[in-house]
């Protein structure tokens, strides 16, 4: 860290110090709040007024960042520079949602006619799956459609096909398997029909053990049924980068939709690996998806610190892990199809920027990566919120709620839901007092002995700070802004760390060694694994020649 950042930081702990003590009623009660910390582009309101800050804690949070460089790094992953330097790559996914005619260029390339080109290739065969001009082996159409990856070519499409539900094409049914566990895979195909089901094998290697794994069983259920290895090329495509592994597997080359090192796994979703996405929403619902992003990209790239939504947001995460200690996050969308969306920023945050090194390889001096979970509201009111509430664990919380519901399904609750999501953000913010609690109880005449016994126990402290992500409605356009403004607050968060947010070494080991113990697993070779694991494979291994016999 640099000197200037290094006072800056001194200058904020001491400024924590200073404001640690103020009461977040009184805070959120001053004229200026709204001014401050409420930002609003195009119909999407960001809330920041239940927050542990002032006006001066936003100054100095600019200013760290300016010393920090975070928009010349910003300024740098826009012009297509190698800012992944672990890997040596550009990162780029902000190419492919760009809605402008503005070039986007890696190692001098412009990237954007390959973009295009694919983009164009989808919605060609999406368009051939809707309308029924593509067949099965059998000569059926198509009415199931099942994506098998794993990570980020399974959590951004599973999480966005969910969230727009509302927007599916009728006559086809997604679904994605990502997990090795056989019952996954078995459970979704219990009840499909091999002559109509369509598979999407989503690896940019194609060589992902989990994901071959279940795509190598998918493929002995269909040819088993249908009775021939050739109608393998009508019920599987590929996304992948390395077309040999995808021909030998049966998939025409000509059904392999392909993306590009510069996109990231947890950033791939605009991408090709998005073709479940498009085919569950169709064409135009996409385009829709990568407008939002884009245009949340246009303002991450160009407003003002003062204005920028991403920027501010990341800060207040540095904010509170580096200065108030808080180790986690809640993610508490009031909204039922955005119940995959915890999942989806669990990988975006904490793959990205669970690092202990900075850069040049030296150990970071302060914590990263929050640990971020969550659950659909009103669901968690009745299991977690009770520790957000009286725990002895400050948890920073983000409430996603939106004004309408889609569609005219609304008979009160949607009114309902509004109002728990708020009264959960007002309660954390203000808690209640012994004194308040005391009043309540004796309003309702409970005695003396009661009040004492029990007003403790009834007591919250307060002060837990909450952000709302208010909007319209959940459509596309909706969910691209949203999505694309936390993928900028990531970024932002690992600018401000000096850190690499674009790889995720500690992914690789567990595979590598996982490798190292499967012959042992399978009998095929003995002692491999520690002490410990040897026992444990002992004894697994026992269990199922027990359970075979």
């Amino acid at each position: 860290m640099g000197r200037d950042a290094m006072k800056t930081h001194d200058q904020l702990s001491a400024h924590q110090h200073e404001i640690a003590n103020l009461d977040l009623r009184d805070l959120i009660e001053r004229d200026d709040r709204a001014a401050t910390c409420t930002f609003e582009h195009d119909g999407l309101l960001v809330d920041l007024s239940r927050h542990l800050v002032t006006a001066d804690t936003f100054d100095l949070l600019r200013k760290w960042s300016r010393e920090r460089d975070v928009f010349a790094r910003r300024d740098a992953m826009f012009a297509g520079d190698p800012i992944n330097t672990t890997e040596c790559r550009s990162v780029m996914h902000v190419a492919l949602r760009n809605q402008s005619d503005r070039s986007m260029r890696v190692d001098g390339q412009d990237v954007m006619p390959a973009v295009r080109a694919q983009l164009d290739r989808m919605r060609s065969f999406v368009s051939t799956i809707h309308d029924g001009t593509w067949l099965g082996w059998t000569d059926k159409k198509i009415n199931a459609v099942v994506n098998i990856g794993i990570g980020g070519s399974d959590l951004g499409p599973m999480m966005a096909t969910e969230a727009l539900r509302p927007f599916h094409v009728r006559g086809i049914r997604s679904y994605f398997v990502s997990n090795v566990d056989p019952s996954h895979l078995h459970d979704v195909l219990e009840d499909l029909d091999p002559e109509s089901t369509l598979f999407i094998i989503a690896s940019k290697t194609f060589g992902t053990q989990e994901t071959l794994a279940n795509a190598k069983a998918a493929r002995r259920w269909l040819v088993e049924a249908l009775g021939s290895d050739q109608a393998v090329a009508r019920h599987f495509v590929a996304v992948s980068t390395n077309a040999s592994r995808v021909e030998s597997f049966g998939i025409d080359l000509d059904k392999m939709f392909t993306f590009w090192d510069w996109v990231g796994g947890r950033y791939s979703m605009w991408s090709s690996i998005g073709l479940s996405i498009m085919v569950a929403i169709g064409p135009s619902a996409f385009d829709a998806l990568l407008q939002g992003a884009f245009e949340m990209d246009e303002h991450f790239r160009t407003a003002p610190a003062e204005e920028n939504i991403p920027l501010n947001l990341g800060l207040l995460d540095c904010w509170y892990r580096d200065f108030w200690g808080c180790a986690s996050r809640v993610s508490l969308p009031y909204d039922q199809h955005l119940r995959h969306l915890p999942a989806y920023l669990q990988q975006l945050e904490m793959e990205s920027n669970g690092k202990q090194v900075q850069l040049d390889g030296s150990p970071v001096g302060s914590g990263t990566a929050m640990v971020v979970w969550g659950a659909a509201g009103t669901n968690g009111q009745h299991s977690f919120h009770q520790m957000l509430h009286q725990g002895t664990t400050v948890v920073p919380a983000d409430f996603f709620i939106a004004r309408r519901p889609i569609g005219d399904i609304d008979d009160g609750r949607h009114a309902m839901l509004v109002a728990n999501c708020l009264a959960q953000a007002e309660v954390l913010a203000r808690g209640r007092t012994l004194a308040e609690v005391t009043n309540d109880m004796r309003a309702a005449e409970d005695g003396d002995e009661d009040i004492k016994r029990l007003a403790p126990h009834r007591v919250m402290p307060g002060q837990r700070p909450s952000t709302i992500f208010a909007y319209d409605q959940l459509t596309p356009q909706t969910l691209g802004r949203l999505i694309a403004i936390h993928e900028h607050r990531v970024f932002v968060q690992g600018a401000m760390w000096n850190i690499d947010s674009f790889d995720q070494w500690g992914v690789e080991l567990g595979k590598k060694v996982a490798n190292t113990l499967l012959p042992t697993i399978t009998g095929e070779q003995s002692g491999t694994g520690d002490a410990t694991s040897q026992r444990l494979i002992a004894f697994l291994r026992n269990g199922r020649s027990h359970s075979s016999s």
